[in-house]
């Protein structure tokens, strides 16, 4: 039996001119229609422009699709022959047309929940950094140092996801170990006035130090304290309440003890009257 073709022959020049026109008008129709609808909604409102630019991306695939239809149609290409022809090869697009599809509803999914927007700072699927854009494959982070990652959004569906900006605020903690000797009370507000001098930090909730633990060598303290959320400022904050904190306990008189040992050592088998040394 002869091989049926995919593609009718006496085609004309025309023909495949008319295809590509068709096919390429698709495209443009597409991103122009995607382009006027998004340009309907004010930056300002960014629930709304979420939900726009996904139907926005919507119309143009559909747009595109279209166009290619229409323009396999002009050259009046058989698709059965067509997937036959292409053989092993349909596997391999099948399996990749399964993974684009997870993406592309994860990405439906992810952008009508809103855990997060763009512009928020998250960590997700071991990934930190602030949102630049959610398209129909990928969530694109801009990392704190400086480098774009696109993140599969079925991956991010799937994963855990931490919004470090979305309340606005964030807590850090600092440990800090005082002598046994210690006037804990007095120690307690030595702390607190040192946190709460450094500027970004935020008097509600109000920041406390609060005695952890009895530890090897000292008495423990755990301050904790709230500020804004973005990186920067954690960093920043984080390390003005370290040099406040040692500051303010200098100023008391209170020196943080250094990881302290005992060793006893056992006497010898052959001078066993020598007592234990210990150091």
């Amino acid at each position: 039996m002869a091989q049926e073709q995919v593609i009718a022959e006496g085609l004309t020049a025309f023909d495949w001119i008319s295809a590509s026109v068709v096919f390429l008008t698709g495209i443009i129709v597409g991103r122009g229609a995607r382009w006027l609808i998004i340009r309907r909604v004010s930056r300002d409102d960014g629930e709304a422009r979420a939900a726009v630019m996904v139907i926005g991306r919507l119309v143009a695939f559909a747009a595109f699709l279209t166009g290619l239809v229409y323009a396999l149609a002009i050259l009046e290409v058989r698709l059965g022959p067509l997937l036959g022809a292409i053989g092993i090869g349909g596997i391999a697009i099948a399996l990749a047309a399964q993974s684009l599809l997870a993406n592309f509803i994860a990405s439906i999914i992810l952008q009508s929940r809103r855990p997060f927007r763009r512009g928020d700072q998250i960590l997700t699927d071991g990934q930190e950094g602030q949102v630049e854009d959610v398209d129909f494959r990928t969530v694109v982070l801009r990392s704190y140092d400086g480098q774009r990652v696109f993140v599969p959004c079925i991956a991010v569906l799937q994963s855990p996801i931490v919004n470090y900006t979305a309340l606005g605020r964030r807590r850090s903690t600092l440990r800090v170990g005082v002598p046994f000797d210690s006037n804990l009370p007095a120690v307690q507000e030595a702390l607190l006035k040192a946190v709460t001098s450094v500027p970004g930090v935020r008097q509600s909730p109000p920041a406390e130090a609060l005695v952890e633990r009895f530890g090897e060598s000292s008495i423990d303290f755990t301050v904790l304290y709230w500020h804004a959320p973005d990186f920067i400022a954690t960093l920043q904050v984080r390390s003005a309440v370290a040099i406040a904190v040692k500051a303010g306990l200098d100023e008391e008189g209170v020196t943080i003890p250094f990881p302290q040992r005992t060793l006893h050592f056992a006497a010898s088998a052959s001078d066993g009257n020598n007592p234990a040394a210990s150091t």
